[in-house]
């Protein structure tokens, strides 16, 4: 698989199959990634890759919490703006979210929508893995982008190992149970999770659109 092909088919898989993910192909897939572009060579980055029975006990944790209707610890960084942005930003989200939890078959009119959408994210969509990605707390804005590139090189390498991937910031919602479960101390502040393995079969794939290159790009001296 080339650089374009990973790119083109990497997407958020929101139904995992339960085939199991080889250590040895997640251990490949990490140590290429390390090659990420880290200003000053911080690599601010500290992983946690969990699965088995840690990560069933985290799910059943994080999805009880979930269809309580618990709001979710109180928050260390915005998921989104206040207001989304106002347009174009909010119309792309609003449409992505009723593209995607439609095929979910959940509909926007559903009075249990945000308890359905919250237990299916903590279930990681059924993923037998999911990588924590932690940064220390004095690190800033700058080691924030480089963990980013990191987490897009994780998942383009995993799209060459013919797996898929689905970022969380949700996991930020339960941080101190993923905390619990993984060992994490206070120093350290949860960037988000990434759900690991393959697609589920029959599942139609789901990709969203993208704004037009003109929208997103201005040529300057071409």
């Amino acid at each position: 698989m080339d650089v374009y092909e990973a790119v083109d088919s990497r997407r958020a898989v929101r139904a995992f199959s339960d085939e199991p993910v080889p250590v040895e192909v997640l251990e490949r897939v990490l140590a290429a990634a390390a090659r990420a572009p880290s200003s000053g060579n911080l690599q601010p980055w500290h992983l946690y890759v969990v699965s088995g029975d840690p990560l069933a006990g985290l799910k059943k944790r994080a999805t009880a919490r979930a269809l309580a209707g618990d709001p979710g610890d109180e928050r260390e960084y915005p998921m989104y703006p206040a207001g989304m942005g106002g347009p174009p930003y909010r119309d792309r989200f609003t449409a992505a979210a009723a593209q995607r939890y439609a095929a979910l078959g959940i509909e926007r009119d559903d009075p249990g929508r945000p308890e359905k959408i919250a237990a299916l994210n903590a279930g990681a969509f059924g993923a037998p893995v999911v990588l924590f990605c932690y940064l220390d707390r004095a690190m800033g804005p700058g080691q924030w982008t480089d963990a980013g590139m990191y987490l897009q090189t994780v998942m383009l390498l995993l799209r060459a190992e013919g797996l898929h991937s689905c970022p969380q910031v949700m996991w930020t919602m339960y941080r101190r149970t993923v905390a619990e479960a993984v060992g994490a101390g206070d120093g350290l502040v949860l960037l988000c999770g990434v759900a690991v393995g393959h697609a589920k079969a029959g599942v139609p794939p789901l990709r969203t659109d993208r704004a037009d290159l003109a929208e997103t790009v201005t040529f300057v001296g071409a």
